[in-house]
């Protein structure tokens, strides 16, 4: 996530308050694919890998056996903690551990001019402002570095009744937030669809493309409920105390129960990925 200026929202920080749980549970660890596809480009192992808006570093400790350093960077206290407290538990049982945690700003980072080989950004540039973030980004990343910003595509894989019951969900907690918050407390949003333009008009690197990935993973309802209920917009309604979401949630409960009948099923993640290379 990135610095908040004026006119932007420190909601966009507070948002991910007090659900590090939830989200930690649920929420898809970033695929051994983005290694591969990274380190492609790269050409190389890389020395130092930054992973922007790294929430409880899910996208984070994937790199541990692949980089020679990696530091995760994280603004929200209650996220960066629980990333902090996975890391205390690795070092635990792992001797030579790569991994740091610091709290920080997508806009503001606190490295030398060209020290980084990779900037991840996991399910979080939609969250920074893109234009001063991107011109930070080409400042630490060394001469064919690479900058990437990969989300996945939402629902996972289940029933089509439940796919569509969780987006259905997902788009009245947007609407229900914009009605009843007032606008400074709104967290920015920026178009997902406009990363890769965002790449290209910046003028920080020489090549831009995206790729279009997939993962399976293994699910049960629970999981798959929790997936949905761990959506920030989702969070927001449940920690303001609004009640208008609880019927459909027990809806979109029942439909998936419907899909999974107590079994664990694997679904398909789709994941997007756009890269800049300095």
């Amino acid at each position: 996530m990135s610095y908040i200026p004026e006119g932007n929202r420190q909601s966009n920080v507070d948002r991910f308050s007090g659900f590090e749980d939830t989200y930690d549970r649920h929420r898809p660890g970033a695929p051994n694919e983005v290694i591969r596809i990274l380190n492609g480009y790269l050409g190389y192992k890389p020395a130092l890998v930054l992973d922007i808006g790294c929430g409880t570093g899910l996208s984070t400790f994937i790199w541990n056996e692949h980089a020679g350093q990696v530091i995760g960077i994280e603004p929200n206290d209650d996220m960066r903690s629980k990333a902090e407290s996975k890391l205390n538990s690795l070092m635990n049982e792992q001797r030579d551990v790569k991994i740091r945690f610091m709290s920080g700003y997508s806009n503001r980072l606190e490295f030398l001019d060209e020290s980084a080989d990779l900037i991840t950004c996991s399910q979080s540039f939609h969250w920074m402002e893109p234009v001063s973030t991107l011109v930070e980004a080409s400042r630490v990343l060394k001469p064919g570095g690479v900058f990437a910003a990969y989300d996945c595509d939402w629902p996972p894989t289940a029933s089509w009744q439940a796919e569509q019951a969780y987006v259905e969900l997902l788009d009245h907690a947007d609407e229900l937030l914009s009605a009843k918050q007032n606008k400074q407390d709104q967290a920015l949003k920026h178009d997902k669809a406009k990363h890769l333009a965002n790449l290209r008009s910046s003028g920080a690197f020489r090549y831009a493309r995206e790729i279009i990935f997939h993962n399976r993973e293994l699910c049960d309802s629970e999981r798959y409920i929790g997936l949905a209920l761990s959506q920030g917009g989702i969070q927001t309604v449940m920690k303001l105390g609004f009640s208008e979401l609880d019927e459909e949630i027990e809806r979109f409960k029942a439909l998936v129960a419907e899909h999974f009948q107590d079994r664990t099923l694997e679904v398909l993640f789709s994941y997007r990925m756009r890269i800049g290379v300095k």
